[in-house]
């Protein structure tokens, strides 16, 4: 086709009944050019009737005149940074409305929320589990490299270890962190008000200013109930009765609620209650609307996506209903900059949709909490289900039958039970004397403590690759990691030393576009061949 004005009115009567002008050379009509075209995110993008076939382009002009191409429909520019929503990188001065979301034990590293930042989303630092040497260390190298943000750090409930939370919470207030990834609450905790609190001040206009910004992530419409209402009186006075926030803060507190953002967490790995998105989304949605309609909230509270959010299709489908922001996180830890070891990230990258499981969870082990876990290439899940069947059967270690002790002792924590006992003391004495007290005034809780040892140490080995420790791996996953590598089976993306955080999440979104665009033409009645309905990574975009 040579380059002239295309004046054949083509199969249809087009939009509206609206033509198309412009240079021949600028329709493509076979595959790889409306690949190319499709892929133009920045531009808006026309279908045309051209000799009873479709066409598409990015440039001409749209025309009355009866001679023209018939204009078959229309797809607008989708940028990356259009796709959630706009407030939330204000909020937070990201590029993007996607984030990292927090994995303990420094799995969620300084070098993955540092990446993230560098290329304008938000990463939120592993800080569960962590001593308050180790996170203090991570304020001070974060703060270094994103002197002016992006970044955030998780604060998780410990109900079993208030004092860790506590100080955890310290921390933030002291070194002026900005915003905080809550996780794992069932209610509002005195150190999470504190940290609230303690950022809020009076603006010259008589607003609130909020400097410590909360994105809570839950599952579940009542603790959701309470992130969408203020700071609750009886925790914020006695803040002020110790001297931690002024009265006037205390004040403010009332005007604003607990969080700025609430993350819908469903199907993930880790804490989950195994919640399907397309249920759980809007009906969070729909809360914080009845919520705010009763507060009138000078800034409504923001809905985000997490789990499941691992290829551009879930990524779109959030968006599309509704979603202000999507999270990553099973496919974060097969990333290089993850804080998992080698093997562990292979294990991840073979990983399919069926290969979790549900396991107990260690800083909630006395109250059943499950976390979600890989079961693939790990004995971990069943190990530490028998763990809690035992617990919830016997009230001592010397109750359990002597074939299973010994059978636990030598195959599972390759230690006697004394001896983990005595480093269990060990640990606790540094972190929370309390625990000690209990276990040795409580038989079933030292037992639970000792089993906890286990569950936590399995992590750990899991992060640094302990040798012989393999088949004890804890490896937090959700089955999205399966999708992930559906998706990027074949491609560069396949190979695990291949995927960097920020290149992971921009090709999540850039998928996510180019399927809006698609979808756009689609509801016109243009389909496109087949081999185009998916977005395939081709090459590393940062």
């Amino acid at each position: 086709m040579t380059s002239q004005t295309i004046s054949s009115p083509g199969l249809a009567a087009g939009v509206q009944g609206l033509g198309w002008q412009g240079p021949a050379s600028a329709l493509e009509l076979d595959v790889n050019g409306m690949l190319r075209r499709l892929l133009e995110l920045n531009s808006p993008l026309w279908a045309v009737s051209v000799d009873n076939r479709t066409a598409l382009t990015t440039a001409g002009n749209i025309s009355t005149s009866p001679g023209d191409a018939a204009l078959l429909a229309f797809a607008p520019a989708v940028p990356l940074e259009s796709l959630g929503d706009p407030a939330f990188r204000a909020t937070y001065g990201t590029r993007y409305a996607l984030y990292g979301g927090a994995m303990a034990n420094g799995i969620a590293s300084v070098e993955m929320v540092i990446a993230l930042g560098k290329a304008g989303m938000l990463g939120s630092f592993g800080s569960a589990g962590l001593g308050t040497e180790r996170i203090e260390e991570a304020i001070k190298q974060v703060q270094a490299a994103l002197p002016d943000g992006p970044y955030a750090f998780n604060l998780i409930n410990n109900p079993f270890e208030p004092l860790m939370e506590q100080r955890a919470a310290d921390l933030f207030v002291r070194y002026h962190v900005p915003v905080v990834e809550a996780s794992a609450y069932l209610g509002i905790t005195l150190g999470l008000v504190h940290y609230r609190a303690a950022g809020l001040s009076r603006a010259a206009d008589g607003s609130v200013t909020i400097g410590h910004r909360i994105i809570a992530k839950l599952s579940r419409k009542e603790v959701a109930k309470r992130f969408l209402s203020p700071a609750p009186q009886d925790l914020l006075s006695q803040l002020v009765a110790e001297g931690k926030i002024t009265a006037e803060q205390a004040e403010l507190a009332g005007l604003v609620p607990m969080a700025d953002d609430i993350t819908v967490e469903a199907d993930s790995g880790g804490h989950t209650d195994n919640r399907p998105l397309v249920g759980l989304l809007p009906t969070m949605i729909a809360l914080r609307d009845e919520l705010q309609a009763q507060f009138h909230y000078p800034v409504p509270v923001r809905i985000g996506a997490a789990g499941g959010i691992s290829t551009p299709q879930a990524a779109l489908a959030a968006f599309m209903m509704g979603a202000a922001y999507v999270v990553t996180g099973s496919v974060n830890q097969a990333c290089i900059e993850a804080g998992a070891s080698v093997h562990t990230k292979a294990l991840l990258a073979q990983a399919e949709m069926p290969d979790v499981a549900m396991a107990p969870a260690a800083d909630m082990f006395e109250m059943g909490v499950r976390v979600q876990v890989l079961k693939r290439g790990t004995l971990f899940a069943m190990r530490a289900s028998k763990l809690y069947e035992l617990y919830s059967r016997y009230n001592a270690w010397e109750e359990i039958p002597l074939e299973e002790r010994t059978r636990l002792e030598t195959g599972v924590f390759k230690r006697t039970f004394d001896e983990i006992w005595t480093d269990t003391v060990q640990f606790f004495r540094e972190r929370d004397p309390r625990m000690i007290e209990r276990g040795e005034k409580d038989a079933r809780q030292k037992m639970a403590l000792v089993f906890r040892w286990y569950l936590g140490l399995s992590s750990r080995w899991s992060n640094r690759g302990e040798p012989g420790r393999e088949m004890d791996y804890q490896i937090w996953c959700g089955p999205s990691m399966g999708s992930f590598n559906d998706w990027t089976r074949g491609t560069y993306l396949s190979e695990p030393a291949n995927r960097r955080v920020a290149d992971v999440g921009l090709q999540i979104l850039t998928g996510a576009a180019y399927l809006a665009r698609l979808r756009a033409l689609a509801l016109q009645g243009v389909h496109l061949p087949a081999i185009l309905d998916q977005y395939r990574p081709q090459a590393p975009l940062i």
